[in-house]
């Protein structure tokens, strides 16, 4: 089984080996899932957004990508957007909604009030920038989806021009809001792709269900599919190569990601004061402070701990232990006394312990040798 999933995600990597849909096979695909298969439109546009929001959540982060417009249409499409607008709200991201013609169905309408709910901003055409990058760091390109034929009309076609414009002004001195496009970029032709070389220049393009011929036009550095949701059946009638999903994950990548700038890789941390006159007498008596509120947050495994050692010759090792208990003589973990680490200890008594609980902005330092907890 490991080596099926592991063929499957190296053919990945090649786009060309992943199956497209034309628009008759898109519209079968829809027919056969709302028809015998028994899906119902909410069902589906529920999954499809979803999968457009933790798409989005797996490359621009919410600290450095936190303001989101989404642009949606009248259709299937603009509920997608909606819908993704809402889990993203949900996700830590700002989202703002853009939906100039309305569609009066219970299902949209009903979609607007949950987002209303939670207080998410609904913008007119009046309220948007001409450029959207002022005020927005992704914009959620849902207008048109696979069914949408002939060329786009006001307001449309000027939503359209502004996202055109996004990448097509040289922007020196500002970073450019990034486009999500929701399983194709508006004013795209479902099967030719960008006929005029002109349209929408999507930084991500978020496939649904399978991808439609359009996407082999793609040329953005993240293309994903939301289609986790697709039965067997589907998938043999149309003979569909679709990726394996990881985990939970309701979004897989098509294609190899980009090289990353390593130097690049860094994040603004914004954490709450902490003064020395807000800590514990005892350090002890702080670790379990914090350390009850690593577990109270649901992380993974916060009594994984990294242990540094230096034997007699001095040299270094660290490796990840998890802690087995914490009293006022200090820190437990289980070890072999045969291992190297052991060994190290009984040479060296100078060791030093590291937690590190990334969501709360928080790590710990122990160093043994000199009974010290120091808290950043």
């Amino acid at each position: 089984m490991t080596g099926k999933v592991a063929s499957s995600l190296e053919s990945l990597n090649n786009p060309d080996s992943v199956s497209y849909l034309t628009q008759k096979e898109a519209a079968e695909v829809d027919e056969i899932l709302m028809g015998p298969l028994g899906f119902s439109v909410d069902q589906l546009m529920e999954l499809a957004g979803l999968s457009v929001a933790t798409s989005i959540a797996e490359v621009y982060g919410p600290n450095e990508y936190g303001r989101v417009l989404a642009i949606c249409g009248p259709g299937n499409n603009g509920g997608d957007g909606l819908v993704a607008a809402r889990h993203l709200h949900h996700f830590g991201y700002k989202p703002y909604v853009c939906y100039p013609k309305r569609t009066p169905k219970a299902l949209y309408s009903g979609l607007v009030t949950q987002l209303e709910s939670l207080s998410i901003p609904f913008l007119s055409m009046e309220d948007l920038p001409i450029d959207l990058s002022n005020d927005f760091d992704i914009i959620v390109d849902a207008l048109f989806g696979f069914s949408f034929l002939g060329d786009p009309r006001p307001p449309f076609d000027d939503l359209i021009r502004r996202m055109v414009c996004l990448h097509s002004n040289d922007q020196i001195h500002q970073k450019s809001a990034v486009i999500v496009s929701v399983d194709i970029p508006s004013g795209w032709h479902v099967e030719e792709g960008d006929i005029s070389g002109e349209d929408i220049k999507p930084d991500m393009l978020v496939s649904l269900t399978a991808p439609k011929l359009c996407a082999k036009k793609f040329c953005g550095p993240h293309h994903f599919l939301g289609g986790r949701f697709v039965p067997p059946a589907i998938a043999d009638k149309f003979k569909l190569h679709l990726p394996p999903y990881s985990g939970t994950s309701m979004c897989g990548r098509i294609g190899k990601p980009p090289a990353i700038d390593i130097s690049s890789l860094r994040e603004n941390y914004i954490s709450p004061e902490f003064l020395e006159d807000h800590v514990e007498a005892d350090p002890i008596d702080q670790f379990r402070i914090w350390f009850d509120d690593a577990v109270a947050a649901g992380l993974r495994a916060p009594n994984a701990m990294a242990l540094s050692t230096a034997g007699k010759d001095g040299k270094l090792s660290s490796r990840m232990v998890l802690l087995k208990g914490v009293d006022k003589e200090g820190f437990v973990w289980s070890t072999n006394y045969e291992s190297r680490k052991a060994r190290a200890i009984s040479e060296n008594p100078h060791a030093a312990l590291l937690f590190y609980w990334d969501s709360l902005k928080r790590q710990v330092n122990h160093i043994t040798a000199q009974h010290i907890i120091q808290l950043s």
